[in-house]
């Protein structure tokens, strides 16, 4: 089966951001890019003062003109262009049970507010049974193709649940993005110390780390070998796990957090860490769903 990448298209600055990430990846991938346009229906839809006619023809102008760029920014790539109508986050969850990778674009709300992971974005994270990439809009387009990313993959991981699906995108993606893979795993002292970790013994508390780090090196270890291309690093320290990570990816190309699969259809936890970075975090932002 041909790879594919889907980007949803609204033609948002957010949206344009994301379409240019996801063209680019599609690339690195050789897969076909699907451009998704969705009417949005329901009792509150995006439009709903647009006339049902200017809204189609205005979806498919936004669609081509997007095509149009990308045939001439990067003549290479294979895409495809689509119109639905519906629930938008419905919808494109519906192409994650055949896609390799979904791209949506996120709002900046300023530096301590952060991103904006809306109705569409939340909702199809959730649910989607691919990896989700979150874009930011700060992710400008420049006239011509950027080269591939040499900044680290960061990959967040939690010792008990060490998700092979997680391991093995953010292994992908630095192996074919050619970089180093920065491996976090953050975590908290015993409720026995208390809230506030400069209660614990220095020594302690280093003893700790070196332990946490050691375990996460027996982690990594069959997907070196499996991988021996990218340069990997790894590090445990000891606080809150959503910050830890947020401080070691602020030079990162992508961080890669994981999701766990949920058995309903209601709802969007997502898991606290998860949210916290995609609504912190600078770069793009991949979330991967597992089991």
């Amino acid at each position: 089966m041909t790879p594919t990448v889907t980007v949803g298209i609204d033609g948002s600055r957010e949206s344009r951001a994301a379409v240019d990430w996801a063209a680019r990846e599609a690339l690195s991938r050789d897969a076909e890019l699907n451009l998704v346009q969705i009417r949005e229906t329901g009792p509150y839809p995006y439009s709903p003062l647009m006339d049902d006619e200017v809204e189609r023809e205005w979806g498919e102008e936004t669609t081509r003109e997007a095509a149009t760029d990308l045939a001439r920014r990067y003549p290479g790539l294979r895409t495809a262009t689509h119109h639905y109508s519906g629930r938008p986050s419905k919808v494109l969850v519906s192409f994650s049970d055949r896609d390799n990778l979904l791209v949506l674009g996120s709002r900046g709300l300023g530096p301590v507010t952060g991103f904006l992971v809306g109705s569409v974005g939340l909702p199809t994270l959730a649910h989607a049974r691919c990896p989700v990439v979150v874009v930011r809009n700060q992710e400008a387009e420049d006239d011509a193709p950027q080269q591939p990313q040499q900044r680290p993959v960061v990959l967040g991981v939690k010792l008990e649940e060490s998700a092979d699906e997680l391991l093995s995108f953010a292994f992908r993606t630095a192996e074919r993005w050619e970089t180093a893979l920065r491996v976090v795993h953050g975590w908290e002292l015993p409720p026995a110390f208390g809230v506030r970790p400069i209660a614990a013994p220095p020594r302690l508390v280093e003893e700790l780390v070196e332990e946490k780090t050691e375990a996460v090196r027996k982690l990594l270890l069959p997907w070196q070998e499996k991988f021996p291309r990218p340069t990997v690093s790894c590090q445990a320290p000891v606080g809150w796990p959503a910050r830890t990570l947020l401080t070691a990816s602020a030079d990162a190309s992508l961080v890669v957090v994981g999701r766990r699969n949920r058995r309903s259809r209601f709802g969007t936890h997502i898991g606290s860490v998860t949210h916290a970075v995609l609504h912190h975090a600078e770069p793009p932002v991949a979330v991967v769903p597992h089991d």
